[in-house]
């Protein structure tokens, strides 16, 4: 018994030590694993325990390129390497002054554009001590007692700082200013950019140098490059640039859209009005970031898009002829006298059947530098309205038709006519009894005057009165209007002008002045719409500048897929037979090709592709620069606009055409008829290259035009 008791006592002893050896690697284990935690692990787990996960950041795309109907480039993007900042949420001026420091040493950058008050807020950045001393007891006292606030506070601290104070801003403190504004610019966790178009020894020692300068990052940026320089640029309209930022007006509308408030967006026109496909899905970017806003990881949820490309229905070698002949031919105008008030000229061509523009061209004469310069003003096709003359006597005719007032073929006498106490009115030279046809070949201005009057249910009684009420002119307008005259044509860009409507009230014989063009304005472009419906038989077409949607790639030399194409559109059929429509086209022929007709003689005499149209001149008033001194010398109705219309062949017609040039000092000036032909020439010359698979710059064809 007492053996085994012994024997017991001695194995219980091992057992603990068992036990107590395990406790010990136990806890040692314990302590080295929290060893490892606390001190290899524990920034890490702190940072993890403190992240806090931030929005998502949009970052910009290249925007949509834009080509012509060719697809030759228009506007494109040139790539620039570029610095940007990005701010984080809590960071300090005195950290973001630092950063800017540091950048300043690696980056030239102007200083030309910052302000006073930028180098004011700088100095007293830079000098605290005596900033504070500025600041009276007196002003103390008046923020105490109210009598000012802090805003006014810091504004009698700011007049204080004298001139010889802000000249010790070095050229080294102006730079490190500069960046130190642009990193400010912006809101938190946006990228602005300090500099574009960095050297690219600029751009290789910031990146090397990334790690000592929080926030800021090396990426490319693009601007836009405008293939054609000035040429079309009013229509193709522009970007704002990134210190821009998103139109005032229009904040509201693009913040909503996941826009940033720096980002660059169409200000005008076609980059305006197809903003949504030219800028892109952006990319999507979240940062990950500490308490204090120090970025932890940058995570890409998307690459975005580049915006989508457009495709114009402009033909940019025949943009580029037009505008040459137009140039040409104010030049001319200028040179042969007659011409002294003409400051500009416009072009409209585009295809009748389905409302494609080919060409949308004005130039305005300016002054640069004390030199008369010429200026692209193709806006000037949409935006300005004239007195169009003969050129709407095709809808008089047809009105007249419509209205049974006259019926086709039938004559009337074109005489001289006498209403009390007026002037004579009359055509440019009495062509006695004449036929429609003949009234548009040799533009008679009695014939539509007689025809309104019918429209009005009125006869000519020579001295007679002329009563006619504000129905007849709606009525005429009425018609006008369904060939595109004084109402919007539907283009596919903002800020179209409708014309202005003349003001009849107590003037019953305005309305033999609307029947030949001399009392409400049009545009160009209306007057181009209008001829158009003439020419495709009767079907007004909405003008379309934009012709596809095409998706983007990532090689320049292919087309991206079709995404969206626009369709021809019929705003309307005018409301007549088409036996009046063929009749009015005969008489469109005659003015051009027979040698009667007023467009034939230094205008369309020999040429060969079958042309229809009407020539116009109407006695205006002038209304160009400083037009109430201008008016004062010269009289009220002494300026003459010259016009015509047109369209080709006039068999199956392809092309149509409106020609404007206001304001010359006589009547006799064939400016509008040269540049009409010279514009058509133009376009089957390019045409017959491009049928030889060329579509390069076309021979001038201005030699050939003289001689006839």
């Amino acid at each position: 018994m007492s053996k085994k008791k012994k024997k017991k006592k001695t194995h219980v002893p091992l057992r603990l030590n068992v036990l107590f050896f395990c406790v010990f690697l136990l806890f040692s284990s314990i302590i080295v694993r929290l060893g490892m935690v606390q001190i290899v692990h524990g920034e890490d787990y702190k940072n993890e325990v403190n992240r806090k996960e931030n929005l998502t950041v949009s970052n910009p795309v290249p925007r949509g390129k834009i080509f012509d109907r060719y697809h030759r480039a228009v506007v494109d993007n040139t790539p620039l390497r570029t610095i940007t900042y990005t701010r984080v949420k809590g960071s300090k001026p005195e950290e973001r002054l630092e950063t800017a420091k540091q950048l300043a040493k690696l980056l030239d950058v102007p200083t030309d554009k910052l302000t006073e008050r930028d180098k004011k807020d700088f100095w007293i950045l830079l000098n605290k001590d005596r900033a504070k001393a500025k600041i009276t007891k007196q002003d103390d006292a008046d923020l105490k007692a109210k009598k000012i606030d802090d805003k006014q506070l810091a504004q009698r601290q700011l007049d204080r700082i004298t001139e010889e104070e802000l000249n010790e801003l070095t050229a080294d403190d102006l730079e490190v200013l500069a960046i130190k504004s642009k990193m400010e610019g912006g809101y938190a966790m946006t990228p602005q950019i300090i500099k574009k178009d960095v050297t690219p020894e600029e751009y290789a020692i910031v990146s090397e140098n990334l790690a000592k300068l929080p926030g800021v990052d090396t990426t490319v940026d693009w601007d836009r490059h405008y293939a054609y320089g000035d040429m079309f640029r009013t229509v193709l309209g522009g970007v704002t640039t990134s210190d821009q930022g998103l139109p005032k007006e229009n904040q509201d509308y693009y913040l909503v859209r996941d826009y940033n408030r720096n980002d660059r967006v169409g200000k005008s026109y076609i980059e305006q009005q197809y903003e949504d496909v030219l800028h892109g899905t952006k990319a999507q970017v979240k940062n990950i970031t500490d308490q204090k806003g120090n970025i932890l990881e940058t995570v890409y949820l998307s690459k975005g898009e580049s915006g989508k490309n457009l495709t114009l229905t402009i033909d940019m070698e025949l943009q580029k002829k037009v505008e040459q002949i137009i140039e040409e031919e104010m030049k001319a105008a200028k040179a042969s006298g007659g011409a002294e008030y003409m400051d500009r000229a416009f072009v409209v061509m585009m295809n009748p059947k389905n409302g494609e523009i080919l060409s949308m061209a004005g130039k305005q004469f300016g002054e640069e530098n004390g030199q008369r310069v010429i200026n692209d003003y193709a806006l000037g096709t949409m935006t300005s309205a004239y007195e169009m003359g003969s050129t709407v006597k095709g809808a008089t005719v047809l009105t007249g038709y419509q209205k049974e007032a006259i019926a086709p073929g039938e004559v009337i006498v074109d005489e001289p006519m006498k209403f009390k106490s007026t002037d004579w009115k009359k055509s440019w030279k009495t062509m006695g009894a004449i036929n429609d046809l003949t009234a548009l070949q040799q533009s008679s201005n009695v014939y539509m005057f007689k025809t309104a009057m019918k429209i009005a249910g009125v006869d000519y009684v020579p001295n007679g009165t002329l009563s006619v009420k504000q129905k007849d002119f709606d009525t005429m307008r009425y018609y006008y209007s369904q060939f595109g005259l004084g109402v919007p044509t539907g283009i596919d860009l903002p800020n179209e002008m409708a014309g202005v409507k003349g003001n009849a009230v107590g003037q019953p014989g305005k309305l033999l002045d609307l029947a030949i063009g001399q009392f409400d304005t049009y545009t160009p472009l209306q007057l181009a719409q209008y001829v158009s419906t003439i020419a495709n038989g009767g079907y007004r077409m909405k003008p379309q500048i934009v012709k596809e949607i095409r998706k983007p790639t990532s090689k320049p030399e292919e087309l991206g897929k079709v995404v969206d194409s626009m369709e021809p559109v019929v705003l309307n059929r005018i409301d007549m037979k088409d036996e009046y429509i063929n009749r009015v086209q005969e008489g469109f022929k005659m003015v051009m090709q027979t040698p009667n007709g007023t467009g034939y003689t230094n205008g369309f005499a020999g040429a060969t592709y079958d042309p229809a149209g009407k020539t116009g001149t109407a006695q205006a008033a002038y209304a160009g620069p400083n037009a109430k001194e201008v008016r004062a010398q010269i009289g009220d109705r002494s300026i003459y606009n010259l016009t015509l219309v047109g369209y080709a062949p006039a068999s199956d017609p392809e092309v149509s055409f409106s020609v404007v040039v206001p304001w010359l000092s006589g009547d006799q000036n064939p400016v509008s008829k040269k540049i009409g032909r010279r514009i058509m020439d133009a376009y089957f010359d390019l045409k017959k290259q491009e049928v030889n698979g060329n579509t390069g710059p076309i021979e001038d064809t201005k030699k050939t035009n003289e001689e006839e």
